[in-house]
Parts: structure tokens; sequence; C-alpha cells
């Protein structure tokens, strides 16, 4: 047995959750209903929507998947997580005093949140408060240092050396991230930015253009499900409020509906990938390039929802 939010839940044996991921893939491939990438990052535009993968880490450490689970894809705000932890290792609950925890009820780039709220992000996964969250990281240090310490932290977490930056997708979201720069700009104005735009940009494209396979996230949530065996790099403390973030603020103006739905802590990003934490029992990875009406996995979004059917994994 093991425990959700303090309600005892059977946990599926290894092979039946393996069975369950190899008919959820086949269900998502059954259907014709992928979504659309991301049109605004040329080079995800172009990438094939329809594919898909999920794995699943276990309290054992054990990793089981289904799909192309071993093929890298840019886990864009996904990275917010990790940035997270980073900044509340580095400053703690200082960082509050600059981002705020509660959910935004507006798209992920809003500007007008932003001004009505006198340059003080809603929560740390909007854009706006991930760039807030990057520049903590910055303070008397060189952007080539922050970002490294993300790269690091992905790594040490996943348990895996072999993640990389994307220089190609990098460079693509510079480029046609006027938006963002806006937001940058904007914080700046109201004083809650401590570095230039330019740099904490810098840190910021480069950090979402972070490449990982579903494997190697499953692997990385580790710490924040509180499985055995996890890297030390947050303290519990922490990892509780970062999953509380996750389930409130995870997916934008669409984490009502993944709470509803999945009933599990998660984070999203453009490039369809899905952080999903089952407190104590699992961390899950789904990804699937094809984006729903929210800018979450069309596809990805459905499988979490059968997985936590399947296996009544829920905090609820």
């Amino acid at each position: 047995m093991a425990r959700l939010d303090g309600y005892e839940t059977p946990t599926p044996h290894g092979s039946q959750i393996s069975q369950t991921l190899q008919d959820i893939a086949a269900e998502i491939f059954r259907q014709d209903d992928w979504g659309q990438p991301a049109q605004y990052i040329p080079e995800l535009a172009s990438v094939d929507p329809k594919q898909f993968a999920i794995s699943v880490c276990l309290n054992d450490g054990k990793v089981l998947s289904a799909g192309a689970a071993d093929k890298p894809f840019s886990i864009q705000s996904v990275s917010k997580v990790f940035t997270l932890v980073a900044a509340l290792g580095r400053v703690g609950d200082q960082l509050w005093s600059r981002v705020g925890r509660e959910p935004s009820g507006a798209t992920f780039d809003s500007v007008v949140l932003l001004e009505r709220e006198q340059g003080q992000p809603r929560n740390p996964f909007i854009n706006a408060g991930a760039i807030v969250t990057t520049d903590s990281l910055l303070c008397k240090r060189e952007p080539r240092t922050a970002l490294a310490e993300v790269l690091e932290l992905a790594r040490e977490m996943a348990g895996s050396d072999d993640i990389f930056i994307n220089k190609k997708v990098a460079r693509s979201e510079t480029e046609t991230g006027s938006r963002n720069v806006a937001l940058a700009h904007y914080l700046k104005s109201h004083g809650n930015l401590l570095n230039s735009p330019e740099r904490t940009l810098g840190v910021y494209f480069h950090q979402c253009a972070i490449e990982m396979t579903t494997e190697q996230l499953a692997k990385a949530g580790r710490i924040l499900a509180g499985l055995s065996g996890a890297p030390r790099v947050i303290s519990r403390h922490h990892a509780r409020r970062v999953n509380a973030l996750m389930m409130t603020c995870g997916h934008y103006d669409g984490s009502g509906d993944f709470a509803y739905r999945v009933g599990l802590p998660g984070k999203s990003g453009v490039g369809g990938g899905l952080l999903i934490i089952a407190p104590r029992v699992a961390s899950i990875a789904v990804w699937s390039p094809g984006l729903n009406g929210y800018g979450n996995s069309h596809a990805g979004t459905r499988a979490a929802a059968m997985l936590s059917k399947a296996t009544n994994w829920s905090v609820f």
C-alpha cells in the first residue's frame, strides 16, 4: 500500500503498470487528435505532432515506459521546476517577496496581468514569474554560471549526464521572444528585475531549450515525489511547496482542468512535455508535442488522465 495525501492506495505491480502504459500508448495512437505544436517558436513548429512517450519511475527506482521514451525533446517550461528548485536552494523564501503563489487565470505570457499587479508576477510558472526566478539566480554571477547551475541540477536530479541544451531551439526562442522581452522590461520598470533584461533572458531562453527524454524527466521528479534513493537537492519543506504550486499553477489557465482530470501535481511545457508527481508513489513524465488550447500537451494530458484512472493515483 502507498499513501497519497494521507489515503491508503493500492500500488499496482510493475507488470500491471507496464501493461497499463502499453495500453495507454495504443489508445493514444488509435485516436487522430494530436493538437498542434507551438507555432511561435520556429524550431518547435516543424516537429511531427504524432509522437508519444510515457515513463513512470517507481519508489524502487525502476522506470517503466511506453512509446519513444528514449527520444530527447525540448522541455521548455518544465525547466521552470528546476529553476524554482535552484532558486529556493539559493535564496529560500526571500523569492516570495518578488513572485506570488497564486494561479494566474491568464495565458502564460500575459502582459496585462503583470501591468495590473504592478510588476509582481502571480507565480513562478508563468513566464514573467519564471523570468524573475531566473533573475534571482544571476545576482553577482555570470549568466553562464547561473545557466550551468540549472543544467547541472537537472542532470543530478535525473541521474544522467546526457542532458544538454539545444542551441538551435535557444536561438529560435531568442529571435522570436518579443513578448518575453516586453515582460522583462516591464519587470525592470517596476524594480523587479535586478539584472539587465538581456542578461536574464539569455539564461531564461537557454534553460527552456534543455532537452530530456521521458525516462530522464521521470527520474528527475523523484525528489519531488519523495521516492527512495532520490538525490537530496531540495529540502522536504520546499519540495512540498513546489508540488503545491505545480498543482495550482503548473498548467497556466488550464491548471484547474488538469487537477480535475488527473488529480496530481504537474508541470507542462510547450514542447509537449509533462512532469507529474504522485507523492510517495511515483514520478511520471509524458511527451507528445501537439498542444491543446491552453498550451499543454493534448495527447499527454489525455494519457495522464488515463493513467490516474487506471492506477487510482490521485491526491484527492
